[in-house]
């Protein structure tokens, strides 16, 4: 009886560090952005938002979500988390599927047991709940005074399409250092590469700041909720319910792609190294393209300021 061979054990840094990369690192970047870009033209939020994230939140709530007000605490909770995990494949959230190569891709060399996949979602998810009860926690203290409640306007952008213009571009922005460090086109920073958990903690935590820059309009009855309670406990719990339910979907798909293949994803990317640098760098840059592209630059054409081609549907 033959004996199955291990995979041969590529270090982290393939993931985010000294190589090894693909040949053709320029093209796979070029060819990412493009693919980023072809994406945020054609993306449609009504679609997105309303007929995904409404129907889901509803089936799940077991009534309107939008019509029906947050009761109390204990539903504000569970509105969090339904809310959040009916937004996976909205705009807003769109760049945290990015995260899923460089999680696979850090398994290629591992044992493929479930307590070893748990542990890169555990930094994953440190990292976003840092950032989504910390944002919490300033909401139920700030209140109404925030600047999602402004409805003053400038040049038809008003505070809160400002601060999503800032949280997104600093989001897509850092994804696209990501993406070109993976690949090697650009030097990693020494704290990434000296330690194997840093990347996951800092995706996690552009994840968490999701929440900082959300106009998503399931996420804002919930900010409302939290805003107007003044409670740290309860703006705490529902922004990081908020968060947990963003990467449910993402968590059971690298789930899935770890342990439902046999395998068979891990021993592709093992067999030549240079494609764990492939996949995780064009994931981040189709992930920050889309980021940036659609909240800063498409943002700016949906307002008449600039031209920017994009499909209604």
């Amino acid at each position: 009886m033959a004996v199955a061979q291990e995979l041969p054990v590529h270090p982290q840094a393939s993931f985010f560090g000294a190589g090894p990369y693909p040949a053709r690192r320029g093209a796979v970047a070029v060819v990412a952005v493009l693919a980023g870009f072809v994406l945020t033209a054609i993306w449609s939020a009504p679609f997105v938002d309303s007929v995904i994230g409404d129907s889901v939140a509803n089936g799940l709530l077991g009534h309107d979500a939008k019509a029906t007000p947050i009761s109390g605490v204990l539903a504000g909770t569970l509105f969090a988390f339904v809310s959040g995990l009916a937004g996976s494949f909205t705009a807003c959230n769109i760049a945290a599927f990015g995260a899923v190569a460089p999680l696979v891709g850090g398994q290629a060399g591992e044992k493929r047991r479930f307590a070893t996949t748990l542990k890169p979602l555990g930094w994953i998810a440190a990292g976003m709940l840092t950032v989504s009860v910390v944002y919490g926690v300033i909401v139920a203290l700030v209140g109404t005074r925030m600047p999602q409640f402004s409805t003053a306007q400038a040049t038809g952008l008003s505070p809160r399409s400002v601060q999503s213009m800032i949280a997104f571009g600093v989001v897509g922005l850092v994804f696209l250092l990501l993406g070109m460090a993976a690949l090697g086109i650009l030097r990693t920073p020494a704290f990434l590469r000296r330690h194997p958990a840093a990347p996951l903690v800092l995706m996690g935590a552009l994840i968490g700041g999701f929440l900082i820059g959300r106009p998503y309009p399931l996420f804002r009855i919930m900010f409302r909720s939290a805003a107007e309670q003044h409670n740290v406990l309860y703006g705490a719990a529902a922004f990081a319910l908020q968060s947990v339910g963003n990467i449910v979907v993402m968590a059971v798909l690298f789930l899935l792609l770890t342990h439902a293949t046999g395998g068979r994803v891990q021993r592709w990317l093992a067999a030549k190294p240079a494609r764990i640098a492939t996949v995780t760098g064009a994931a981040l840059l189709v992930g920050g393209t889309f980021t940036l592209l659609y909240w800063d630059v498409r943002v700016l054409g949906r307002l008449g300021i600039i031209w920017f081609p994009m499909v209604n549907w």
